[in-house]
């Protein structure tokens, strides 16, 4: 071997290793192996939302400081910013977990989040009138946020077992499961969070094959539920009231000003740090991010949002239509129309064509329990639509890129 040769040898084992498809290290694997499509589109969400946690954070903290002069306008945008480097390594780790993996430490986690629920009205924190909290100061946690998408494996999992067995009582225990978190939730009060536990076992029962007379006697129990929550429940009579009939002028004021600040950036916005309106907004970093989008970057970019969230959903549900595994389809398809709804939500919400709900927008608004639950819940289902490359090859192709 000659100088040149040596030289050249000696580069590139000092060369850091590339993820090339030969590499089989887990890094590797998991490169090769993920929807980097779904990656992308992920931290195109998580880099939008940083954008607009800067341009709402001077309004919510001019609410918020209370008169604390040392109150950065910044201030919810460094804390973002702190959250976010929090979560991505999260959901990194876990769409890196094998599928068993990952379900069993669903399980494990939706355990533990429903016993820390049963305890949120005893030991929670109350915030805004709501005792969601569990914490103290800046180490707060909203145990629902890590319960939804740990509590839809869960529920996958109960229901694919009615594949082996038909006797098993599946359909009336993940019913009373549901109900059991229903309760909790609603105790807190959290009447959108109940919305999107119920909607997803709706759905994974549709998924799962349930029979029309079984989904029929849930839409009329949903509906009377519906009725009973009206007139017993004051959180639910307050907000149809507002929603409906508008009966004062503060009834609606929350949804009014989140449209009117949406629709007074016209088209293209009135430019980052030029909104107005936002300082009228209760939350423009959580539940109205999607308002002050509207009004400083314009109509155009929240549609570019809304179909974002609609690719997102849609590329997970037509890559599960050759799945063959009961359990992989449900916990898959759970995740993402679960994800999908909250998103739906919150922009129905700030178009004043929902109730207000103090629902997020995921991986847009501010939060910390939001960004690492979301991003467990994305890891997740990284996890479950991981693919190997070679998995269907014919062997005459594997043959010819070995040599």
């Amino acid at each position: 071997m000659d100088v040149r040769e040596q030289d050249g040898a000696a580069r590139r084992k000092s060369m850091p290793p590339r993820l090339g498809r030969s590499d089989r290290s887990a890094l590797g694997r998991w490169f090769w192996e993920i929807d980097r499509v779904l990656l992308l589109l992920v931290v195109v969400l998580i880099s939008i939302g940083l954008v607009a946690v800067a341009a709402a954070s001077p309004a919510a903290a001019l609410r918020y400081s209370g008169g604390n002069v040392s109150f950065a306008p910044l201030h919810y945008f460094y804390r973002q910013l702190i959250w976010i480097i929090v979560a991505v390594p999260v959901m990194v780790g876990v769409s890196m977990l094998s599928r068993p993996m990952a379900r069993r430490l669903s399980l494990a986690g939706a355990a533990l989040f429903t016993l820390l629920l049963v305890f949120v009205p005893i030991i929670g924190t109350e915030v805004n009138g709501a005792r969601r909290w569990i914490g103290l100061g800046f180490l707060q946690f909203q145990p629902s946020e890590f319960l939804k998408p740990l509590f839809v494996v869960t529920l996958a999992w109960l229901l694919s077992l009615r594949e082996h067995d038909k006797s098993l009582p599946i359909v009336p225990l993940t019913g009373l499961l549901t109900a059991i978190i229903a309760v909790l939730l609603m105790r807190q009060p959290n009447f959108g969070e109940t919305i999107i536990f119920a909607a997803a076992w709706v759905m994974l029962l549709t998924l799962a094959g349930v029979s029309m007379r079984v989904l029929g006697l849930l839409a009329l129990a949903a509906l009377v539920g519906l009725i009973l929550a009206y007139l017993f429940y004051p959180v639910a009579t307050a907000r149809i009231d507002a929603f409906l009939f508008a009966t004062g002028e503060t009834d609606t004021y929350q949804v009014d000003s989140a449209l009117r600040t949406l629709t007074s950036g016209g088209l293209f916005g009135m430019g980052p740090g030029a909104g107005t309106r936002k300082f009228g907004l209760p939350e423009p970093h959580t539940d109205y991010i999607f308002s002050v989008i509207g009004e400083e970057f314009g109509m155009v970019a929240c549609v570019a949002i809304a179909i974002i969230y609609l690719v997102i959903v849609a590329r997970v549900l037509i890559k599960l239509l050759h799945e063959e595994d009961l359990f992989l389809v449900l916990a898959t398809a759970g995740l993402v129309c679960q994800f999908g709804l909250q998103a739906l939500i919150n922009m129905a919400v700030n178009v004043h064509i929902a109730p207000s709900k103090g629902m997020t927008l995921p991986f847009i608004s501010y939060g910390g329990s939001s960004m690492v639950a979301l991003s467990i819940g994305f890891g997740l289902l990284l996890a479950f639509t991981r693919r190997n490359p070679y998995l269907h090859r014919s062997p005459y192709v594997v043959k010819w890129s070995g040599r």
